[in-house]
């Protein structure tokens, strides 16, 4: 996923993502435990779009105090 996808997508839309990310990674990580990987690249992949979530999701959060402090302020 491409960070001009991630911030394309709503709120609901980045949880929805997140929490099917960690269910894959999750699977993964238990095929990899039990030698039944053959994607092994595919979990570095799925942690890199868990953290530009995040990342976007904070990006947002500063945001919207920014705007808040300086509606405040005026």
């Amino acid at each position: 996923m491409k960070p001009a996808e991630v911030r394309g997508l709503n709120a609901d839309q980045l949880s929805q993502h997140l929490t099917d990310l960690h269910t894959e990674w999750r699977t993964l990580r238990f095929d990899e435990a039990v030698g039944k990987l053959t994607a092994t690249a595919r979990i570095g992949q799925i942690r890199k779009d868990i953290a530009r979530i995040h990342t976007e999701r904070r990006w947002r959060e500063i945001e919207n105090t920014l705007r808040a402090t300086g509606a405040a302020t005026k």
